[in-house]
């Protein structure tokens, strides 16, 4: 080693030394505070903010109180600006859950926590309270250092804090197969300009870049630069709300939305699971009086952005939400009205409605910022979707035609979309003032707008399709028990609880059913009168009706469902809910099969159980759903076939095919790729196999209920027994049936329970067996052996280890697009908004 580079170390070496002899400093050895806020520009509010433009730091000022403790709040993260695609999720106004954020200090540090408020000891003395605390972990998100120290308060620099990544929308990214996001911190900055500062809230976006080496295709579809996607984040800091609301404990009754935790300290007698119902705060003038004026209004201010025309829509629908609140005893105590001008629509003081574009039709949303202490809810916001609007005048106009479109009569396609928006309005606003869906609502004359309501369309005297009764004014029956349950005040113990009950018991005694989403949702789901989409008492006598207006619908068919001058390829996409119109009310009748019947109700004398749909009406459904499979009905007329056209270069992009059917005859229309889509709705609707084991063990119980051979020898004989006049040209449309059928076999077969997979086995096994003489080489048998080899090797594949899959036929999306990946879009799962639909 050269005597030079020698030195060089000592020198290096030396300097270590003297560095680690030298004191740290300390918050008193830098700059005074004084110094530090001299030329920066003071915000006051809730949290005095200090904001320093030139550095892009935002520096807020913490008194410093007992036990260290420097400030304690209600925090939500939300996002300004969006994504833009639904499947993704990451739109505008999408939130994170409401946290109780404390900010204290540890040495010269700041470290910021949410608390741990699933685990609590209510009303305990501190011992057991602390016992409780310290039995569960905390989550500390956060620390920085302190910039300057004066009596009485301290300044932190909230930068890194803003720049996280709250929403998780890496996570996001990446769980819905979008690439492996991470912060990119260069090009991520608090926006100084945008902290506001309130007596009672503090409000602040950033930029957050997020960066990917390989960006899946939604984020290629919507985004300038993949590799690079930048959002908004909008951060709300609130005081704690002052004292005097009352927490509402849950009736499973009730159709409120909830916020359960574990209260450690409850009587051994009480349940240690506890759930608050989320409601705003709402107060009469005179609490003493039934009904009156209140002391503040619950208001609702519509986005800006919104087009005038819709705009008038979502208000009117949403004020429908007064005369809830008129019946419950509170008078002027809701109303809607557009934003003020110049107001940021996430500022937590201001219950918002925002108009949020996306590449896609997809879902809306309505969710709540809360205490979550209390379950007050301190912030409503709603998130709708602008292009369905336009999806449901499509349908509209696949049904009546264009001819009235703009005309505002009652078969206008364009008014009947403006009515489903009011709807919507109402729906999603009544998931912010704290309601959850009911999904039976349908059965008792649209009884909520908290269910999803299907157009009522039916057919006239001569034939003719009827709209006039699409959608439904105002709100329901159900509503007003649901309102008056979650806001009415009636005194206090027992007083308030014996009202609460009468309220329920009287909607009962009414015929009004409440069922809620985990009851209702998927083919799996078993309560016949709990329902998406559908309409009426009776789903399988609906199912009929809806068949008979989807027939007269594809009979009319034509250029005049699409307006002059468009192009005519867009026919192909007006014809997939045409089609598939049926789709809702199959996935409701089926759920009489293998059905059972109950409510939600506390243990008390009387009770009713489950009790299984009865045998009568099980066979009633399955006639109705059988009809679907018939190939007649799944025949496309010549005349739809021949303007079905492709588009020039559409074709090439997944978001401009992803509502069409697939077509193996592209450029051609393929009539068995459509029936193919709509006999797998059928049958994974009537063959689930929760379904099948459910019928089976009613069965097993009683004998008057269908057993499972019974079951699949009648599906059988739709599918495989054709007549011998049958048409030549039904028999691509059999085939396409037939392999349907087998593939859902294949499933029960991989999933099922052991019951409907055991049969589902001897079915395929027989299918297998039946293989024709090879000599006969018609489209028939060549399609019967093909049938026979491909049931034969899913059976070796799945006694290999391996999933057998004979056919993945897509279905175009009837719910909004994203459905099929993520039902919770739409519930309190999705980032801790709240609910959906």
């Amino acid at each position: 080693m050269k005597t030079t580079t020698k030195k060089l170390m000592m020198m290096v070496l030396g300097a270590m030394t003297l560095a680690a002899l030298a004191p740290v400093a300390t918050a008193q050895d830098a700059e005074s505070f004084g110094e530090v806020v001299e030329n920066l520009e003071h915000r006051d509010g809730f949290i005095p903010l200090w904001v320093d433009p030139a550095d892009g730091r935002i520096l807020a000022e913490l008194s410093i109180g007992e036990d260290d403790e420097l400030a304690r709040m209600i925090y939500t993260a939300s996002l300004t600006s969006g994504l833009g695609s639904n499947p993704v999720g990451l739109d505008r106004g999408l939130g994170s859950s409401s946290e109780i954020l404390r900010f204290f200090r540890v040495n010269d540090q700041v470290f910021a926590e949410f608390e741990n408020l699933g685990y609590r000891a209510d009303g305990a003395g501190p011992d057991e309270a602390a016992a409780t605390r310290n039995s569960f972990a905390r989550s500390i998100i956060w620390s920085t250092a302190i910039v300057a120290e004066d009596e009485g308060r301290l300044l932190i620099d909230l930068s890194d804090f803003l720049t996280r990544d709250p929403v998780g929308t890496a996570d996001q990214l990446s769980d819905s197969g979008q690439g492996s996001f991470s912060i990119a911190s260069d090009r991520s900055a608090a926006i100084t300009d945008s902290a506001l500062a309130f007596p009672e809230n503090v409000e602040i976006d950033a930029l957050l870049t997020l960066t990917s080496a390989s960006p899946g295709s939604e984020v290629r579809a919507v985004t300038p630069a993949p590799n690079s996607v930048t959002l908004t984040v909008h951060h709300s800091f609130a005081a704690l709300p002052a004292p005097g609301y009352e927490p509402r404990e849950a009736d499973d009754r009730a159709g409120a939305l909830t916020r359960a935790y574990y209260d450690m300290a409850t009587p051994l007698t009480d349940p240690v699971r506890r759930s608050l119902a989320l409601r705003h705060r709402l107060e009469r003038v005179d609490p003493s009086a039934q009904s009156g004026p209140v002391v503040e209004p619950i208001i609702y201010y519509l986005d800006r952005g919104t087009p005038p025309l819709i705009r008038d829509a979502l208000i009117e629908g949403g004020n429908w939400w007064a005369d809830a609140f008129t019946a419950a005893g509170y008078e002027n105590a809701f109303r809607v009205e557009l934003l003020p001008e110049g107001a940021h629509p996430l500022d937590i003081r201001y219950n918002v409605i925002q108009w949020v574009h996306r590449q896609t039709r997809g879902w809306s949303y309505g969710g709540s910022v809360i205490d979550p202490r209390t379950g007050e809810i301190i912030k409503g916001r709603v998130i709708l979707g602008s292009q369905r609007v336009r999806q449901d005048r499509m349908i509209f106009e696949g049904l009546v035609g264009t001819a009235e479109t703009g005309t505002g009569t009652a078969g206008d396609p364009l008014e009947l979309a403006l009515a489903r928006i009011r709807q919507l309005s109402a729906h999603e606003i009544g998931h912010t003032i704290g309601l959850a869906h009911n999904f039976a609502a349908s059965i008792s004359d649209r009884a909520s707008v908290m269910d999803y309501p299907a157009p009522l369309v039916t057919l006239d005297a001569s034939g003719e399709i009827d709209t006039s009764r699409a959608y439904d004014v105002g709100i329901g029956a159900w509503d007003r028990v649901a309102i008056s349950w979650l806001y009415g005040e009636f005194g206090e113990g027992a007083v308030e609880a014996t009202a609460l009950n009468e309220i329920l018991d009287d909607a009962a005694s009414n015929g009004l059913l409440y069922i809620t989403d985990r009851h209702a949702r998927g083919n799996a789901s078993a309560h016949p009168l709990a329902n998406l989409w559908d309409n009426g008492a009776d789903p399988t006598a609906m199912l009929t009706e809806t068949m008979a207006v989807r027939s007269a619908a594809l009979d009319g068919f034509g250029q005049q469902v699409l307006a002059a001058g468009q192009p005519a390829s867009a026919l192909r996409q007006v014809l997939p809910p045409i089609y598939l119109y049926h789709r809702y009310q199959v996935e409701a009748a089926a759920k009489s099969v293998g059905g059972v019947l109950f409510g939600y109700a506390p243990n008390r004398a009387g009770l009713d159980g489950l009790t299984p749909v009865p045998a009568a009406d099980q066979a009633r459904s399955v006639d109705a759903l059988l009809a679907t499979l018939e190939p007649e009905a799944l025949d496309i007329p010549d005349t739809v076939l021949s303007l079905m056209m492709p588009a020039p270069l559409a074709d090439y992009y997944p978001a401009a095919t992803r509502e069409l059917f697939r077509s193996d005859d592209y450029p051609a229309f393929s009539r068995a790729d459509a029936a193919a889509a709509s006999a797998r709705i059928t049958l994974q609707a009537l063959l689930n196999p929760s379904r099948l084991s459910r019928l089976a063990d009613q069965h097993a119980r009683d004998g008057s209920h269908m057993g499972l051979p019974d079951l699949f020898d009648r599906v059988e004989a739709t599918l495989f027994d054709a007549p011998g006049d049958e048409a030549a040209r039904l028999q691509p449309i059999r085939h396409a049936l037939q392999t349907e059928y087998v593939a859902q076999l294949l499933d029960i077969l991989a999933d099922g329970p052991a019951t409907p997979a055991s049969i589902a086995r001897q079915r395929l096994e027989t299918i297998a067996r039946n293989e024709p003489s090879r000599r006969r080489s018609d489209p028939a048998s060549s399609h019967q052996l093909w049938l026979a080899r491909a049931a034969r090797a899913g059976i070796d594949r799945f006694d290999a280890g391996e999933t057998p899959e004979l056919v993945d036929t897509p279905i175009p999306p009837g719910s909004p697009i994203g459905a099929d990946t993520c039902w919770h879009c739409d519930s309190v799962a999705l980032l801790g908004l709240g609910q959906g639909g």
